[in-house]
């Protein structure tokens, strides 16, 4: 039904992404990923690629559709039912891309973006190091100039995508004596420098995405592949955190529907005490929550997508929609699970998998509590003006005059 909100072009590019899931990945592969009998989905790239669902909102003239983030949404949500791991690299060029697209030079976009969105490279974005991730700029690789080089070393680690990636968006320290906010760069890093990739982690979910950990070991990079200006890490990464979470947001939902749907159709034909489940309230009523609240978070996210679209102030709204998507669809899926009782905890329905999958989106690209303090600190900021441009309700108590009362100190 939110398709009245999509021109017949993004509508096109909905189905489009449909139909690649449905006709073009086969169940065997994604079962062998999370047996990690695959541990990278190689392949699946081109196979986005030559169904031109790369770069979406990215200009034709690099390679792109030259649409917006309304559209990409909607693809994203139909990627969403192949799991964490391939909605992970279907947005990866999304995210490294939006790097490149503002920041990046001429030459940048023809070496690394144009290839990447024909499927013939493979990105992965390198921010979390082995002391945390939610303190980004507190970050300790270190990236010194010699001459018209860099010199990268520290390591990296959860890089999604590491074992596949031809290159990585790298953030380094480049001047360790600034304010954190003004001591980062941006680096392309190719592999082939001698980046080292380990496999050193056995994740819950999201399985097969070649997760791994990164080291370099004074690797020498051109001040060419510099994306941005040096120490401008900050603007870099504040651009890329709309994609990272809107990414996450969108795919969360298509997934969480897959979950809501199974469960459902389990319902219908699930009997118990001589009829389909579905007709007990605590099935159907699970069923009529997840549905509202999996439309709830796509108004959201799609409002989102509008805004951003629109060049307005999106921040706040980028948050709450990556926020409150991925925990709508942590819910809807345990739910799905609970409608199916115990077989909805064995392997023979796929509800297993997405809930392993999907606790990582409350964590990934920003937890739920970074979410909540970017969130807060945007409608405070937000406040004061509104407030001059809105009905004073304070005043409409019945003692609102009560001017002794209103003891602030």
């Amino acid at each position: 039904m939110f398709d009245v909100l999509l021109s017949d072009h993004e509508r096109e590019i909905k189905q489009r992404a449909r139909a690649f899931v449905r006709d073009e990945i086969d169940p065997e592969f994604l079962r062998d990923l999370d047996r990690e009998v695959i541990t990278f989905p190689h392949g699946f790239h081109r196979k986005v690629a030559g169904a031109g669902l790369y770069g979406i909102r990215f200009p034709v003239t690099h390679g792109g559709l030259g649409m917006g983030w309304t559209a990409e949404v909607a693809a994203l949500e139909e990627i969403g039912p192949l799991g964490m791991v391939l909605g992970c690299q279907y947005s990866m060029p999304s995210i490294v891309g939006e790097a490149l697209v503002h920041f990046g030079t001429d030459d940048q976009k023809a070496r690394f973006l144009e290839p990447m969105l024909r499927g013939e490279l493979i990105a992965a974005e390198a921010l979390t190091e082995p002391r945390g991730g939610s303190d980004f700029f507190g970050a300790t690789t270190i990236a010194r100039r010699d001459g018209d080089e860099w010199i990268i070393s520290g390591a990296k680690r959860f890089i999604v995508g590491a074992e596949g990636a031809d290159f990585f968006l790298v953030y380094a320290k480049t001047a360790p004596d600034n304010p954190p906010h003004e001591s980062l760069s941006v680096f392309l890093v190719e592999r082939d420098r001698g980046v080292d990739v380990e496999h050193v982690f056995g994740l819950m979910g999201a399985r097969g995405g070649g997760t791994g950990r990164i080291t370099f070991l004074k690797v020498r990079v051109p001040h060419e592949n510099l994306v941005g200006r040096v120490n401008g890490g900050r603007e870099v990464f504040d651009r890329m955190m709309i994609p990272e979470r809107m990414t996450s947001a969108a795919a969360c939902l298509g997934g969480a529907r897959a979950a809501i749907d199974v469960a459902a159709d389990y319902s219908m034909k699930r009997k118990a005490f001589g009829r389909p489940i579905r007709r007990f309230q605590a099935v159907s009523h699970k069923v009529a929550d997840s549905v509202t609240k999996l439309d709830a978070a796509r108004g959201l996210v799609w409002a989102a997508a509008k805004t951003i679209d629109a060049g307005l102030a999106h921040r706040r709204l980028v948050s709450e929609a990556k926020k409150f998507c991925t925990e709508t669809a942590w819910d809807v899926v345990n739910d799905a699970m609970q409608i199916m009782g115990g077989i909805g905890y064995t392997d023979v329905y796929p509800i297993e998998r997405m809930l392993r999958d999907t606790r990582l989106a409350m964590i990934w690209t920003g937890t739920s509590e970074i979410m909540a303090n970017l969130i807060q600190h945007e409608y405070y900021d937000e406040l004061a003006d509104a407030m001059k441009h809105r009905r004073d309700v304070e005043a409409d108590a019945l003692h609102a005059d009560a001017v002794a009362e209103k003891v602030y100190e």
